[in-house]
């Protein structure tokens, strides 16, 4: 990973400028912009194969794009790989959480890298910094020695972002991180969430949940067929409003349902 340039336009934090990914004949991205500020949260939002998922890898360093720039602070980045972009403080988390079932939740935050000290791994004091890192985040476990097996799904997720944060992240990117969790669940991880931008990290929530977006983000970007169809702040915003930009074409200003009763009228007959 190496740095390109200056770019005075922007401000802090990570800012993508006309990204473009195409896999094959399909146009994944069409000159994209996005952008996340510390201590912003910004949905992602857009219909199954809007462009989501490509657009946060790129963030992430999973994916390269054909074209655009990605900016931190100013200066101008490219990523070869995920350690570049963990380098460059971007983390993702995806939807399967990456957790390992039959670890224990120490060892999970450390897995892979196990501190050692005369070559035996020093597991008292992983399950102390693991302790130290959840209480930071005000999570609350019965044990750290506990299988994550034997956690409820929303402790699984806090278990998760704090790992994503003991990294030192500046933005984190979290894949539908409430998809699967009942609504006392979603509300602990939310609350997480609000406290992750308290300390003025940037996060990317992507989310089919409208009411968590307009609950816990500061902005939110709609994408459609690889397009910004907007970029709207939550003041005052609707689910409505974001459902309208979701499935309507901004080239055409008609939904998907009106193009479709468009395409079935029956024709005059001559």
């Amino acid at each position: 990973m190496m740095s390109t340039g200056i770019d005075d336009a922007v401000g802090p934090g990570v800012h993508l400028r006309g990204i473009e990914m195409s896999f094959n004949a399909v146009k994944a991205l069409k000159g994209v912009d996005f952008s996340v500020r510390p201590g912003e949260v910004v949905g992602l939002v857009g219909d199954n194969g809007a462009g989501k998922s490509t657009l946060a890898k790129i963030m992430a360093g999973a994916l390269s794009p054909d074209k655009g720039r990605i900016v931190i602070d100013g200066t101008a980045r490219s990523f070869s790989n995920v350690r570049d972009a963990h380098g460059q403080g971007i983390t993702m988390l995806f939807q399967d959480l990456a957790l390992c079932d039959d670890l224990n939740v120490a060892d999970n935050f450390f897995v892979g890298r196990e501190p050692t000290r005369f070559g035996i791994v020093r597991h008292r004091w992983m399950h102390t910094q693991t302790r130290r890192n959840l209480e930071t985040l005000d999570i609350r476990l019965p044990s750290t020695k506990v299988p994550v097996r034997l956690l409820s799904g929303g402790q699984r997720q806090s278990v998760a972002i704090a790992r994503a944060v003991s990294f030192s992240p500046s933005m984190l990117i979290l894949d539908e991180p409430t998809a699967a969790l009942g609504v006392r669940q979603a509300k602990a991880t939310l609350d997480t969430i609000r406290r992750l931008r308290a300390k003025q990290i940037g996060i990317v929530l992507i989310s089919h949940r409208m009411n968590d977006v307009l609950s816990i983000c500061d902005r939110v970007t709609v994408l459609y067929e690889g397009r910004v169809a907007a970029d709207l702040s939550t003041k005052g915003l609707t689910i409505e409003e974001i459902v309208r930009y979701i499935v309507t074409d901004p080239d055409t200003d008609r939904s998907v349902g009106d193009q479709g009763r468009a395409d079935t009228q029956p024709t005059a007959e001559r």
